[in-house]
This record gives structure tokens, C-alpha cells and sequence, in this order.
């Protein structure tokens, strides 16, 4: 490795956000699954969990889409919904999830610096209501248009810059977040040791 790809990576590694996740619940496309991976590397996200309890498991996410995002992230895949937010709650201390109900709140009334789990759910139904029972809130995008969703992987974005945008203007990039133990282990896996 090369003194400069091992500053990149190392770089990329002080950046990581502990507290902040994405959850995919049952999105059947895997180039839409791919390119929330690749926003997620993008702004920082280490941990992603993908729920599939009523779609099989992806075989491979679609490699256009996701730029090989995968190979930087540790994906947690779950069949068991209430297995997958057992172990959410004990990384995350809010869980909110994007759907559309009356006591939804606008994302940008979200505090997004805190301890948080994002759920997203399936291209066409969203989110479950069997998840509606671990969830701390629900917040939508705010839109003006005749449609009122975006394109999973868009929504996911969205989101993922206004948390970006917070956790940059509380310095959360400025300095490494990440346990040291966590830092190790991921170290190892990209080469670094």
C-alpha cells in the first residue's frame, strides 16, 4: 500500500460517525441498496443494517450503483425484525423512521447530531407497520410537488446531507469519533495493519 493510499484511508476512517446509521427494510432493488451504500460512505456512515423479512436476502448489490461502497461499510443483514432493532437499540439511542402519518415530523426539525437510526423502507409500501413499535418518531421530506415521495435511494440522501450539514457545523468531522477498538478492527479489514 502506498503512503498515500494509507493517508486516504486513514483520513476516511477518522471521519466515521458512530452515531449515526441507516436502515433498509425489505428494498427490493439492489442498485437502489447500492447507492444508499454509497451515499452513506459518502457522509461518513460505518454501520448500515439491511432488514429483509418479507423479500429474500440480496445475493449482490448492484456494482454500477454502488462504486464498491460495500467493501468500506459493515453491513448488518437481519431476517428478524425484532433481532435487528435489539441490536439498533444498543448502538443508537433514537430510532426514526420515514413515514407518512400525522405526527410526522420535517426533517429539518430533527436533530440529527444525536444518536440516531434512519429507517427507510420499500420502493413501493415504505415502511412496515410492525416497525411503527420501535420507533422514537417519524419525519418526512418536505415537498411541494404533486407526488409526495422520492426515490429511495434520493430520500436517502436528502436525508443523509441535512445530517452531514448538522454534524458538520457541531464539528463532528474534525476530530476521530470512533472507539479505538472499532477503529482496529475496521483498520484491519481495509489493510491499514
Amino acid at each position: 500500500m502506498t503512503p498515500q493510499r494509507r493517508d486516504r484511508l486513514t483520513s476516511v476512517l477518522q471521519k466515521r460517525q458512530p452515531d449515526l446509521t441507516v436502515v433498509l427494510e425489505n428494498v427490493f432493488d439492489p442498485h437502489n441498496v447500492s447507492a444508499v451504500m454509497r451515499t452513506c460512505d459518502a457522509v461518513g456512515i460505518q454501520d448500515v443494517y439491511i432488514l429483509n423479512d418479507r423479500i429474500p436476502p440480496h445475493k449482490k448489490w448492484g456494482y454500477r450503483s454502488s462504486s464498491t461502497a460495500a467493501e468500506w461499510l459493515t453491513i448488518h443483514p437481519y431476517t428478524d425484525a425484532e433481532a435487528c432493532f435489539a441490536e439498533i437499540r444498543r448502538h443508537y439511542d433514537k430510532i426514526y423512521l420515514t413515514h407518512l402519518s400525522e405526527d410526522a415530523h420535517g426533517l429539518y426539525e430533527l436533530d440529527l447530531t444525536q444518536s440516531v437510526a434512519l429507517v427507510f423502507g420499500n420502493e413501493s409500501l415504505g415502511v412496515s407497520e410492525t416497525l411503527l413499535k420501535y420507533a422514537d418518531g417519524n419525519f418526512i421530506i418536505p415537498q411541494v410537488g404533486i407526488i409526495k415521495s422520492l426515490n429511495i435511494s434520493v430520500a436517502c440522501a436528502v436525508t443523509l446531507y441535512e445530517a452531514f450539514r448538522q454534524k458538520s457545523l457541531k464539528g463532528h468531522y474534525g476530530e476521530s469519533r470512533l472507539p479505538r477498538e472499532k477503529i482496529s478492527l475496521i483498520g484491519s479489514k481495509w489493510g491499514l495493519e
